[in-house]
């Protein structure tokens, strides 16, 4: 039997999308507002999806403190309140913070901590009405 256990968490983040390789006119033209100079901030919502077989044993895919406790420590402890384009890597250096290369971020940061017989999918709301899913692919 599989199954799939997901949690949600929260974090908040300022970050301006802007290509390095762009003029300022064409930065503007693609990314509007949200390549203001001065940042601008989201309340994200995250959701950790884990897909597997139920252990016989506990009657869990993964134990869901144990995921909380690693969504904590791995995503929101380094990136709650932050300004992800000058305080986290790999966007600091030039990687654009959109909403879909921090779903891979995450996702990225997570996978190792969970065993291989579990898919991991990353869902990332910026907005109530965008959001962004993830599994690796």
């Amino acid at each position: 039997m599989r199954a799939t256990i997901s949690r949600h968490a929260h974090f908040n983040a300022a970050h301006r999308l802007h290509n390095p390789r762009w003029d300022d006119q064409k930065n503007a033209r693609v990314f509007g507002v949200c390549n203001n100079p001065h940042y601008h901030g989201h309340n994200y919502e995250l959701i950790v999806s884990l897909t597997g077989p139920i252990d016989p044993d506990t009657g869990y895919v993964f134990d869901a403190k144990e995921l909380a406790d690693l969504i904590k420590k791995h995503i929101e402890v380094p990136l709650d309140h932050r300004n992800l384009n000058e305080e986290v890597e790999p966007f600091c250096s030039g990687q654009i913070a959109s909403a879909e290369n921090i779903a891979v971020w995450i996702y990225d940061r997570l996978v190792p901590q969970f065993p291989s017989t579990v898919q991991c999918k990353i869902t990332l709301y910026e907005t109530p009405r965008n959001y962004v899913e993830y599994s690796g692919q």
